[in-house]
């Protein structure tokens, strides 16, 4: 297809929804590290300036990603596949440790983070595995083929320690579950993170009783309509009270302090004033200082550069995952309300051409790119407002970060460029 065909065809709708997701973006990265010293907003030596650079680049690799055959992403998805998985294992040589975290190349002029790459990698890999003839994700050997295929890049990244990142992979499973992945194993998961939170919160004997009156409850309902099997539900009432018992271990163990800290935070687990107040006072003061500063906003903000906690620097690591706190002060319920309406019609716009594609490929891909976009999207706006625990990812197209950009940008002009070849009868 040539260049003039791909621009015609191109979803413009979605460009221009990803153009003001970026340009928001730069706008508030340029308020949250503003200063008396800065000059042009060219200047490189600034992070608005650095992510200025980082923005053309991108547009530059939109374009390229646009360029470039629809099929060649489908018949290299494997090899692409591989080498985002040898540059993460590379790391445990070669990697630049920041802020604890061992997850980057220093290139010189830049530091790459390849688990970014990693993610349409892995949503190109899988979409190839899948829409294979061969496979049928209704049976068992092909689930766990493409379980593995979402894990290797999970298994490498938790021990840079970047749990968040790994997190994001794992929204693949989605895109299983859209292809027919039986709905089952999605209950077990809901059930067992169920079970993990309400034993935290409760302890062991309330979670047996709770899944005894359930098990009573459902026997005395089902009773009358059909002979119900006691067997199953025995089984399942063992296993859940093992897994139950098997929680408190793995949480004093397992997780480490920090990690007990967010979950006593989020869930108001500790008893201790004191060891609360200390607690909100380092683990949590990023999100208390973030519902502040999003607070103060009110309904139309505190206007461009004007936010008193932004320019005081309230808020740790305001211009990469607290981000969306900036739009809250200065532009208040009006700022955080448009973002939030342009990042639903972005994941609503990439449902629609998902379900239009004629290719098994590009379709399976469409819903990783949906998935991976989703979980960032939500866990990072939950991790700023309170509502969750503090993971530490950024906010798509919006947060400082050069590695994190380029991604998403592939991420999103790679499907797109899939959508513009739907017509072709290769598909």
């Amino acid at each position: 297809m040539s260049g003039k065909s791909v621009l015609k065809r191109v979803d413009w709708l979605t460009i221009f929804i990803f153009l003001m997701l970026v340009s928001i973006g730069w706008v508030n990265i340029y308020s949250t590290t503003f200063s008396d010293n800065s000059t042009s907003i060219f200047d490189f030596g600034q992070l608005y300036g650095k992510q200025l650079f980082f923005i053309g680049v991108s547009l530059v690799s939109a374009i390229i990603f646009l360029s470039l055959e629809a099929h060649f992403y489908e018949r290299f998805s494997s090899l692409i596949y591989i080498i985002t998985v040898v540059m993460l294992l590379g790391l445990f040589l070669f990697g630049k440790t920041i802020a604890g975290a061992t997850s980057w190349y220093n290139l010189g002029f830049f530091n790459l983070q390849p688990s970014e790459l990693a993610k349409f990698a892995t949503a190109l890999a899988l979409a190839k595995y899948l829409s294979d003839i061969q496979t049928d994700i209704k049976r068992v050997k092909d689930q766990m083929f493409a379980l593995l295929i979402i894990l290797v890049p999970v298994l490498l990244i938790i021990p840079q320690p970047d749990p968040g990142s790994a997190l994001v992979f794992l929204a693949l499973v989605f895109v299983l579950f859209r292809e027919g992945l039986p709905l089952y194993y999605l209950a077990i998961a809901l059930i067992a993170v169920l079970i993990f939170i309400t034993t935290l919160m409760f302890g062991t004997i309330w979670v047996s009783i709770i899944l005894a009156l359930l098990i009573a409850i459902f026997l005395l309902v089902k009773k009358a309509s059909f002979k119900v099997p006691i067997l199953p539900l025995v089984m399942f009432f063992i296993v859940a009270l093992v897994f139950s018992l098997s929680v408190n271990f793995v949480f004093e163990n397992v997780f480490e302090q920090r990690h007990r800290d967010r979950f006593s935070l989020w869930l108001r687990l500790e008893k201790d004033p004191e060891r609360l107040e200390e607690i909100r006072k380092t683990i949590g003061y990023n999100t208390y200082q973030s519902e502040k500063a999003i607070e103060s906003g009110g309904t139309l903000g505190k206007g461009f550069l004007e936010g008193t906690r932004t320019k005081g620097d309230f808020v740790p690591e305001q211009h990469t995952d607290y981000i969306f706190s900036t739009v809250g002060e200065e532009w208040g319920f009006l700022g955080t309300s448009t973002v939030i309406i342009l990042f639903t019609l972005l994941l609503l716009r990439l449902v629609y051409l998902a379900e239009r594609q004629k290719s098994d490929f590009s379709r399976m891909y469409g819903y990783g790119v949906i998935s991976i976009l989703l979980i960032h999207y939500f866990i990072n706006i939950g991790m700023v407002t309170g509502i969750l625990p503090t993971i530490g990812i950024p906010l798509p197209f919006f947060s400082y970060g050069g590695s994190a950009l380029i991604g998403f940008t592939a991420l999103l002009f790679i499907f797109l460029r899939l959508d513009s070849n739907r017509m072709n009868e290769w598909l």
